[in-house]
């Protein structure tokens, strides 16, 4: 990562939530308890999957990505922030803060992809049953997961390569607990209307297209489901209701801030603290406490290392 003369910042100020001391000593509790579940949660998982031959599927297969993602996520910025907490002068390095930016972007970009593939292995479960077993192999359930990775690493790097060379010789006070890229930018020595401009398009092109993709593949869905009336089609359901729900709350914040990303309310931190902090929470807890396949396994596992103990 090479600056340019122009640029002599060599490390950037979060100003963080707030300069309360009982503020930021109540987010700490708030928020630690929040990483915490949020990471043994998506482990948890990650463990189950692996470890109970009937959640051998597709699904469950693209789950355990989705959770692997979501403890990256948890992880490129939180942890910092606790610590920040106990920080009066909070700061990150040039290189810490485009790390960040590239974590960020990568990690958000493979989700987007990833729950456009669960939702297709939904559409092809519902919708064209009997090809199933034969569309959704092994094979295809992994370029998913190599396509996935892939995009989010290209969004990131996109945006990556014309901001490290960006001259930063002013300001350096970032209105955040993590470097933010739209606020990143705008403390740049120079006109940054075009980089506004390539940021919106490229962030929004990929939010939005996924955001489509979902919406008209549950909407397919949903209107299957809803000519049906089998029990498997009510277990459908609920399975969709978890899908929907999750990419609710994931695309939400996401589409705000790439609609709205350099025109900042004092309301976007804490935004963007749900989006960082308590969004990788939400796999765990809706996949685990809506999936009855999830619940069973998790109580099996739990019997065995219970008798395990008592031999």
């Amino acid at each position: 990562m090479a600056h340019t003369n122009e640029s002599m910042v060599s490390e950037f100020v979060l100003l963080g939530l707030s300069d309360s001391w009982e503020l930021q000593l109540f987010f700490f509790t708030i928020f630690s308890i929040v990483y915490v579940t949020s990471v043994l949660g998506n482990t948890m998982i990650i463990v189950i999957v692996s470890s109970d031959s009937h959640l051998n599927s597709p699904m469950y297969f693209l789950l355990s990505n989705l959770s692997f993602i979501d403890i990256c996520q948890s992880n490129f910025a939180t942890p910092k922030m606790l610590v920040d907490f106990f920080v009066e002068h909070k700061t990150i390095s040039f290189e810490g803060c485009m790390t960040q930016i590239f974590l960020l972007h990568s990690f958000v970009g493979s989700e987007m992809m990833l729950l456009v593939a669960m939702a297709y292995d939904r559409f092809i479960a519902i919708c064209k049953p009997l090809y199933y077993s034969t569309i959704m192999n092994q094979r295809l359930c992994i370029i998913f997961v190599f396509i996935s990775w892939a995009v989010g690493i290209l969004h990131s790097v996109s945006h990556l390569v014309f901001t490290v060379d960006l001259p930063f010789c002013g300001p350096n006070g970032v209105d955040s607990f993590f470097c933010d890229l739209p606020l990143v930018i705008e403390l740049a020595c120079m006109d940054t209307y075009e980089m506004e401009i390539m940021t919106l398009t490229n962030s929004g092109l990929i939010s939005l297209s996924c955001f489509l993709a979902l919406i008209i593949s549950y909407t397919v869905i949903l209107i299957t489901v809803r000519h049906r009336s089998s029990s498997g089609s009510f277990k459908a359901l609920s399975t969709l209701t978890a899908h929907i729900t999750v990419v609710i709350l994931f695309f939400g914040p996401c589409i705000y801030f790439y609609i709205w990303p350099f025109s900042r309310l004092s309301l976007d931190k804490f935004l963007s603290v749900f989006y960082t902090v308590c969004t990788p929470l939400l796999n765990p807890i809706i996949y685990s406490l809506r999936n009855e396949d999830v619940k069973s396994a998790m109580r099996k596992l739990r019997n065995h290392h219970a008798s395990f103990w008592k031999n």
